[in-house]
């Protein structure tokens, strides 16, 4: 079996996963890791068994496939030289800093006749993948994705950096165009939004209510999905999932309802995206999910982006004073010492 020649751009914590498990597949031939901060590049490079690189550039026409796993603003960038070069791209999510950019990306691997495969993760998340069947025309779905603050990511808001998995998950799963946004939040440490409730109206009926958070100490990742026959309730964090089905038209007591735990694999889900990717570059398939896929996903978000600069932008700017005094202080430390003292 000829091996994929792989290289992963961007050594952060993303990154350094990504190199983790391509370097164990059989399929593989990790060539290079590549960072601009040379250490990060040669600690993930020794871990790997592979080679450090500092510039991207000097790996343009030698890889078959390339992992980027840089700052948002970058992937354009970065994206549009790997597959100028005719190389296969899994791009982190969102796809681009703008759907200008993420538009060309998509031109630019189909002209070439890339891979185009966006990280969005979550689609392999063993609890997704199951429930998918279970779906039925879903009538009204809430999200909460909440997390502590990562200075690695405030050069983006919490809509692009957290929600976009879930914003990803719902076109996924409703397959109905959406009809209107309504957004609320608040940026308390970042210079843009750390928190976002977003209610999302879709052409079919179906209704969501998305919450996303990178301020809150304790981690959570559901999903709820009701449906006429049926609510599913998921774990994104814990990976569970649990079905709880009528058996009958009329509901008269908890006997009438069935209730499924699927047992699931503990595979890992990054190890899932990366075995798919391969899969689809070595057979010239088209992935899941594609570009076209993070194209839509990134639109909703900037929708949504737009909807809240304009919550902003209309007064409610005012009210943010009313945070409380420790989270005015915990953005004073986060200026003077950095990300050294956050959580």
């Amino acid at each position: 079996m000829i091996k994929i020649k792989f290289a992963v751009i961007g050594a952060g914590k993303i990154g350094s996963h990504h190199a983790r498990i391509l370097s164990k597949l059989p399929e593989v031939d990790l060539v290079g890791v590549c960072d601009v901060n040379l250490w990060r590049a040669q600690l993930a490079a020794w871990k790997t068994g592979s080679v450090a690189v500092r510039d991207y550039r000097d790996l343009l026409g030698k890889v078959d496939a390339a992992v980027i796993a840089v700052p948002t603003p970058l992937h354009f960038e970065v994206g549009a030289a790997i597959l100028g070069a005719g190389s296969h791209c899994l791009i982190e999510k969102p796809l681009a800093s703008s759907l200008d950019e993420a538009k060309a990306l998509l031109a630019l691997s189909e002209s070439k006749h890339a891979v185009l495969q966006v990280g969005h993760v979550e689609r392999f998340n063993p609890a997704v993948l199951e429930a998918i069947p279970y779906v039925r025309s879903p009538r009204f779905i809430t999200v909460e994705r909440l997390g502590p603050y990562d200075p690695r990511m405030s050069h983006i808001g919490v809509v692009l950096d957290l929600m976009i998995h879930d914003l990803d998950i719902l076109l996924t799963l409703v397959g109905s165009e959406v009809e209107a946004i309504e957004a609320v939040g608040a940026h308390l440490i970042s210079p843009h939004e750390d928190i976002a409730n977003v209610r999302v109206r879709f052409r079919g009926g179906c209704i969501a209510d998305l919450t996303a958070s990178r301020i809150t100490f304790e981690k959570c990742r559901k999903l709820r999905i009701f449906q006429k026959d049926s609510y599913i309730s998921l774990d994104y964090a814990n990976t569970t999932l649990k079905i709880y089905r009528r058996k009958v038209p009329v509901i008269k007591s908890l006997r009438d309802v069935e209730v499924i735990r699927p047992k699931l694999t503990q595979a890992e889900p990054l190890r899932n995206e990366l075995v798919h990717f391969i899969d689809c570059v070595r057979h010239s398939r088209k992935p899941w999910p594609s570009g076209e896929h993070g194209v839509e996903a990134l639109k909703l978000a900037l929708q949504i982006s737009d909807e809240l600069e304009r919550y902003e932008v209309s007064g409610h700017r005012a009210v943010r004073p009313l945070v409380p005094s420790w989270m005015q202080d915990l953005k004073a430390i986060a200026k003077d010492v950095g990300k050294d003292l956050l959580p």
